[in-house]
């Protein structure tokens, strides 16, 4: 199992992630990008090593996936689950944002986080891109950041999602709801200590009932969580085509329209209908 990195890890995975990204853009092929980024990596860490072995593992798999899951000391669970989602076939999630999601959860590691943070923005990577809850929060259990408490937590958020609110996990365990009971009960205490903070529990309480992404959205602007990337729309080049078709179509046709208006004749017919208008009588058939 994968062990807290020391901040300079994190701080290169995210470099990795992102240059990994912007080539792949550029056409690049991912069995080149990884046989020469190594070199980029700080040396002193452990990231140059497991990039070679992606490289190695790619090379004999044809996947990244494989990779990741071969080294459960280094990468975690949840980062392997990503990628492997993003090269399963069927699942519009795509690898660009497979690695922006990477990209920011290793991001956010490097600098001040908590817990409640990590869970939030894994979560609702799992939601925004319908990655599925069974196996991603199983994944989600196993990062290193998380004290016995949280895989507490990430087992009955297993149990209990879709027959109980995502605001109501949060508040519940949040020190809001606390002083919240204590305000009734002076002398209530809570069977389970609670895991997210008094600010959390307030816009969690402030967005019950509504969409998750609501609570998401107002957890970033106030508490600066980190942003998961929203999914981009399928680039569909038959589509386009067709598109651009239809247009070249109709400037064909007002082209037409304007030469003939300067030769004096304009021909409608195109822009007509077919049996706008009832048949004259005299062209009826009559018994």
């Amino acid at each position: 199992m994968a062990s807290v990195l020391e901040r300079e890890e994190y701080i290169e995975q995210a470099y990795f992630f992102r240059v990994l990204r912007e080539r792949l853009a550029a056409n690049l092929a991912t069995q080149d990008i990884l046989q020469h980024v190594h070199q980029e990596i700080l040396s002193i860490t452990r990231l140059p090593w497991a990039i070679q072995f992606l490289a190695a593992e790619l090379k004999h798999t044809g996947n990244l996936a494989s990779g990741f899951a071969r080294l459960p000391h280094y990468f975690t669970p949840f980062q392997g689950f990503v990628v492997e989602q993003a090269e399963a076939e069927g699942l519009r999630f795509s690898m660009e944002t497979a690695l922006v999601v990477l990209e920011r959860e290793a991001a956010y590691k490097a600098g001040p986080l908590t817990p409640a943070g990590l869970f939030v923005y894994q979560f609702e990577a799992l939601s925004r891109n319908r990655l599925g809850y069974q196996r991603g929060l199983e994944c989600m259990r196993a990062d290193p950041f998380y004290d016995p408490a949280w895989q507490g937590f990430l087992d009955m958020v297993r149990t209990q999602l879709g027959v109980v609110d995502f605001g109501d996990l949060v508040f519940v365990r949040s020190e809001f709801y606390v002083t919240d009971q204590r305000r009734r009960q002076p002398d209530y205490e809570p069977p389970v200590a609670p895991l997210f903070g008094e600010k959390e529990g307030k816009i969690a309480r402030a967005n019950l009932g509504r969409d998750p992404l609501y609570l998401f959205a107002a957890l970033q602007r106030q508490l600066n969580y980190p942003e998961v990337p929203r999914p981009r729309a399928p680039d569909d080049p038959a589509a386009k085509l067709a598109a651009l078709q239809t247009k070249v179509r109709e400037l064909e046709q007002r082209v037409k329209l304007v030469e003939g208006e300067l030769r004096g004749k304009v021909d409608l017919t195109p822009f007509l209908a077919k049996q706008d208008f009832p048949p004259d009588e005299d062209d009826r058939v009559t018994k």
